[in-house]
C-alpha cells in the first residue's frame, strides 16, 4: 500500500523520518519495498501480508508505530479515530425511512447507510487540492468530489465506502440479497455480468453494485446528483474473494475485504466521509445513519504465558513489559495468574486466536533485532532416512547397484493387462479416463514405462504403494517391481555378444536385494500356489521368506505382452516390501578380514536335474560350517558319460580360516564333509 508520509504525521506525532518510519515498519512485520518522492513529498510503498487488513490504512499504520515508537505521541485525529468519532457534531436534517436498507444476506455482517441532500449538484464538485494531491501520491486518480471522498476516506481508515445517486435506486432503497437467475449487472468499469446466485447490492428491482468490489454503472453519481445515498458496509471477506473471482473484478476495496475489514469501523468511516463533505459543501443536508448490525464478532480471549513467551522468543520478556505492549496494540489486557495475562483482541485483529499469535505480537513490538546471538543448544536428531524409509531406500540403492533405473509413475492410471486381479479403488469423480482408478500392482506402471521407451533393452523399477479393496475395507501397501528385458549391457567396441535378461539374471538381481536388507532368511523360490495369469504358466514362481509367500517372479504371459506391446521375452518380479521388512529386524555380520591366505577346492557332482540347486547350497553350507568363504557354480554338463535326467555340476569353494592356515589335510577333510552332504541328496562324485 502506497500513502504520503504527511498522511502518517496527521495521525502520529513522530521525530522519525520517512526511512526511519519504514525501517520501524518493516521490525514489525510490514515490509517497507520502497519510498519515492512524488510532488515533493515521501511516498511509502509498504508490503501488507494476507491476514493484516488492519494495516492498509494509514490509521492502522500509525497504531503500529505508536506501539513501537515509545516518544511518539498520538494526535488529536488519531484520539477521534480510534474513538470511532464519536464525538462529531454534525447536525442531522432529515431521517432516512426504516425500509432505506435491508439485509436479507447472511454473509453481510454489517450494512450502514447515510443520505446527503443538496441544492445544487454534488457530482460534479472538485475535491480539495490537498486531497487530490494526497490521492495522487497513493497512486489514486482524482475524479470528484464524491468519489475522491471514499477513496481518501478509504486511505486513511480503511474502509471501502460507496455513494449512489439516491433519485436512480427504485424506491431510494437498498437491499442486500441473493442475485435471481438471468440477473444481470453492468459495473463501473462498463463490462456486463451474468449473475447467478451471488450476493448483491440492489435496489427494489435489479442489482447495483457488487458488495465489496464495484457499484453498478446504472446508479453512479453523475453531474446531475443532488441526492446522495452513502453505503458503509461490512461482509464476509471468503464471499468477498469468490465473487470477485467469478466475476474477473478487482478493486482497492476488495484487497481491503479479502484481507478482513474492520466491522467496527463501518459507521465511523461514515462519520469522517461526513466530516470532509460539509467542509467542501457546508450547505450540504445529511441525515442519520442508519446501521443493520444483527450479530457483532465475539471477541475470544486468549491467554499468554510470558514465560512460555520468553523461551519461544529466546529473550526475556517481563510480565509488565508484555502487558504494555499488548494494550499499546489496542488489545484488552488483564493479569489472569502469575506470569499469564488474559488479553482479548480488538475487532481489527481476527488473526489473533491463539497463544503463539500474541507471542508473536510481543516479539514485533520488543524487537526481533534484540534476540540475542546464541550459540545451538541440546541435542541433535541422526540424520537421513530411518526405520522402514530407510529400508526402502536400500531397496532402491540394490536395484539401481544391480543395473536398473528407477522410475516414478502417477498412483492414477487406466486399467491394464497386468494389473492384480481383485476389487479396485477408484475417485468418485475421475480427471479423465486414463486416470480412472487406483493402481493394486506397480506392473502396469512398469509395463507403460517400457512400452514408451520402445521396449527393448530395458531394466526398470519402481518403490511406491499399491491400493486395494475388500468390501467397504481399503488398503495401501508399499511394494516394488522390476521389469527386465534385452541386453544386460552395451556393446563394447570389439562387437561381443552380450547376456540378455532372463529369469536367472532377474533372481539374482532379487537375490542381490535381500543380501543387501540383511534380513537374515534365506529367500526361496516355490511353485506357487495358483498360478499368476499375468505371467507364463511355466516360468513363474513365488518369492517366499521365512515360510511365508512376499511376491512373484517370472516371464510375461505371451498374451499379455501382445495387449500391452511388450516382447515376450520381459521378465518381471514384484515384492511386498511391507511383508519383507517385518519379517525380521536387519542383521548385520562384520567380523575383521583374515590375514591367512584362501584355500580353494573344486567339485563335479552328477545330481538329478529335479533337484533344485537351493537345495544343493544348503548342503554345501551345511557341510563346510564358517569355514566356507564362498561358494560358486562354473559349469554345467549334459550329454555323452551322463545319464538321461541328470546334469554334471562343476562347484567352486573357497575356505578361510581366521587365525591359522589351512593345511591340505584340513581342507580335505572339509571338502569330503561336503561331499557327504550332497550323496544324501542323490549326487554321485565324478
Amino acid at each position: 500500500m502506497k500513502f504520503p508520509y504527511a498522511m502518517l504525521r496527521d495521525f502520529v506525532d513522530t521525530n522519525l523520518n520517512a526511512e526511519q518510519i519504514g525501517d520501524l515498519l518493516t521490525m514489525a512485520g510490514f515490509e517497507l519495498e520502497g519510498i519515492e518522492e512524488v510532488d515533493g513529498d515521501a511516498v511509502l510503498d509498504i508490503k501488507v501480508v494476507s491476514n493484516r487488513g488492519d494495516g492498509l490504512s494509514v490509521f492502522g499504520l500509525s497504531r503500529e508505530v505508536l506501539a513501537k515508537d515509545l516518544e511518539a505521541k498520538p494526535t488529536a485525529l488519531y484520539t477521534r479515530a480510534a474513538s470511532r468519532f464519536a464525538d462529531s457534531t454534525l447536525a442531522e436534517h432529515f431521517q432516512l425511512e426504516s425500509n432505506a436498507a435491508t439485509v436479507e444476506a447472511e454473509e453481510c455482517k454489517r450494512f450502514a447507510v447515510r443520505g446527503v441532500d443538496s441544492d445544487r449538484p454534488l457530482g460534479n464538485l472538485a475535491s480539495p487540492e490537498w486531497m487530490q494531491k494526497r490521492l495522487t501520491q497513493a497512486g489514486m486518480r482524482p475524479i470528484s468530489l464524491l468519489v475522491d471522498l471514499t477513496n481518501y476516506v478509504m486511505l486513511e481508515l480503511g474502509q471501502p465506502l460507496h455513494a449512489f445517486d439516491r433519485d436512480l435506486l427504485s424506491e431510494g432503497r437498498i437491499v442486500v440479497r441473493y442475485a435471481k437467475p438471468g440477473e444481470k449487472l453492468t459495473t463501473l468499469n462498463g463490462e456486463e455480468h451474468e449473475l447467478a446466485g451471488q450476493m448483491m447490492i440492489c435496489d427494489a428491482a435489479k442489482p447495483v453494485g457488487v458488495p465489496g468490489v464495484m457499484g453498478g454503472l446504472e446508479t453512479e453519481v453523475n453531474d446531475n446528483t443532488t441526492r446522495l445515498l452513502l453505503e458503509s458496509a461490512n461482509f464476509l471477506n471468503l464471499n468477498v474473494r469468490k465473487t470477485r473471482k467469478q466475476l474477473g473484478l478487482s478493486t482497492e476495496a476488495s484487497y481491503r475485504f479479502e484481507r478482513s475489514v474492520d466491522p467496527e469501523g463501518v459507521v465511523a468511516a461514515t462519520r469522517r466521509f461526513s466530516e470532509l463533505l460539509v467542509e467542501s459543501v457546508p450547505d450540504v443536508r445529511i441525515s442519520n445513519i442508519l446501521d443493520l448490525y444483527p450479530r457483532p464478532p465475539v471477541l475470544v480471549p486468549v491467554k499468554v504465558r510470558v514465560q512460555k513467551a520468553s523461551r519461544l522468543l529466546g529473550m526475556e520478556i517481563t510480565l509488565a513489559q508484555a502487558e504494555q505492549y499488548l494494550s499499546r496494540l489496542g488489545m484488552s489486557v488483564a493479569v489472569s495468574g502469575e506470569n499469564e495475562l488474559t488479553v482479548t483482541p480488538p475487532s481489527w485483529r481476527p488473526d489473533i486466536v491463539r497463544e503463539e499469535d500474541l507471542v508473536e505480537e510481543l516479539g514485533r513490538v520488543h524487537g526481533f533485532d534484540l534476540i540475542p546471538e546464541r550459540l545451538p543448544e541440546g541435542s541433535t536428531t541422526l540424520g537421513g532416512s530411518k526405520g522402514v524409509y530407510r529400508q526402502a531406500d536400500l531397496v532402491r540403492e540394490s536395484l539401481v547397484r544391480s543395473g536398473f533405473v528407477q522410475i516414478i509413475a502417477h498412483s492414477l492410471r487406466d486399467y491394464s493387462a497386468l494389473d492384480a486381479p481383485g476389487e479396485r479403488v477408484a475417485p468418485r469423480n475421475p480427471a479423465s479416463p486414463e486416470h480412472c482408478v487406483l493402481r493394486n500392482s506397480l506392473l502396469s506402471c512398469l509395463g507403460e514405462a517400457a512400452r514408451r521407451n520402445g521396449s527393448r533393452d530395458l531394466h526398470l523399477f519402481e518403490v511406491g504403494k499399491v491400493f486395494s479393496r475388500s468390501g467397504a475395507e481399503t488398503s495401501e501397501v508399499l511394494h516394488a517391481a522390476g521389469l527386465s528385458v534385452g541386453a544386460l549391457w552395451p556393446v563394447n567396441r570389439k562387437g561381443d555378444s552380450v547376456p540378455t535378461a532372463d529369469f536367472f539374471s532377474l533372481k539374482t538381481a532379487l537375490n542381490e536385494l535381500f543380501v543387501t536388507l540383511a534380513l537374515g532368511h534365506a529367500v526361496e523360490l516355490s511353485v506357487p500356489s495358483s498360478l499368476d495369469e499375468r505371467f507364463h504358466p511355466t516360468r513363474q514362481a513365488s518369492v517366499v521368506l521365512a515360510g511365508e509367500p512376499v511376491g512373484i517372479i517370472g516371464q510375461i504371459h505371451p498374451e499379455v505382452a501382445d495387449k500391452e506391446d511388450l516382447l515376450a521375452e520381459t521378465v518381471l518380479f514384484e515384492i511386498n516390501l511391507e511383508s519383507v521388512f517385518a519379517s525380521g529386524q536387519p542383521r548385520i555380520d562384520q567380523r575383521s578380514i583374515s590375514r591367512n591366505p584362501a584355500v580353494r577346492r573344486d567339485l563335479a557332482v552328477v545330481v538329478e536335474k529335479t533337484v533344485p540347486f537351493s537345495a544343493l547350497e544348503s548342503a554345501i553350507k551345511k557341510g563346510a560350517g564358517e569355514v566356507l568363504e564362498k561358494h560358486w557354480l562354473f559349469d554345467v554338463y549334459e550329454g555323452t558319460g551322463i545319464e538321461p535326467g541328470k546334469h554334471s555340476l562343476g562347484i567352486g569353494l573357497q575356505f578361510r580360516k581366521h587365525g591359522a592356515n589351512f593345511t591340505d589335510e584340513e581342507a580335505n577333510q572339509v571338502r569330503d564333509a561336503i561331499v557327504a552332504e550332497l550323496v544324501s541328496l542323490g549326487a554321485t562324485l565324478r
